[in-house]
């Protein structure tokens, strides 16, 4: 599979593209991915294991055996409990960001979606994530995956990135615009 110059150029793009050559090898693409999607909120949701994927205290026999328990109570799938492995010896842990995030895109493009990172005030409901692609979707011309985050400091609205396009409707911006315009 050809792959864009800007995933692969990163430390955590060539992680990831190892990653899904694996999966797709094993025919695990979504398997991994959810088991990625449940890294990613525990590092967004526990300060203990980002403290352990980050910290340079933590040596790397450890940092294995803690990630491979980790994946335990996590009930992630053996090829991404094998990967975390790997990035524990690497001491590579704390591009498991990158890696996730170029993993979607990677994923996201094998199905032939786009893949456009939400950023919202407050966490978005069901029907709201629906409406959202459904937009997204006449606006691109295809499929899109959403990722989505919260900043509380958007007060409202969502900036939404596709690819280089970025869309802000956020409320932050707005009154940004405002002051900057009032002041000149």
């Amino acid at each position: 599979m050809e792959q864009s110059g800007g995933i692969q150029a990163s430390l955590g793009g060539r992680y990831a593209t190892a990653l899904f050559e694996l999966a797709r090898e094993s025919k695990s693409i979504d398997t991994v991915e959810a088991s990625l999607a449940t890294i990613r909120q525990a590092l967004a949701e526990s300060a203990d294991f980002k403290t352990l994927t980050t910290s340079p205290l933590i040596g790397r026999l450890d940092a294995a055996k803690a990630v491979a328990a980790a994946a335990g109570v996590m009930k992630l799938d053996a090829t991404t409990t094998s990967f975390l492995g790997v990035l524990a010896h690497n001491r590579r842990l704390g591009q498991l960001p990158a890696i996730i995030r170029a993993f979607r895109g990677l994923a996201s493009r094998y199905r032939g979606e786009t893949t456009a990172e939400v950023t919202s005030a407050h966490p978005l409901s069901n029907a709201q994530v629906s409406e959202l692609k459904q937009q997204l979707r006449q606006r691109v011309g295809r499929e899109v995956a959403v990722e989505l985050n919260v900043d509380q400091s958007l007060l409202g609205g969502l900036v939404v990135r596709i690819g280089s396009q970025m869309i802000d409707s956020s409320i932050r911006t707005r009154l940004n615009t405002l002051a900057h315009a009032m002041k000149g």
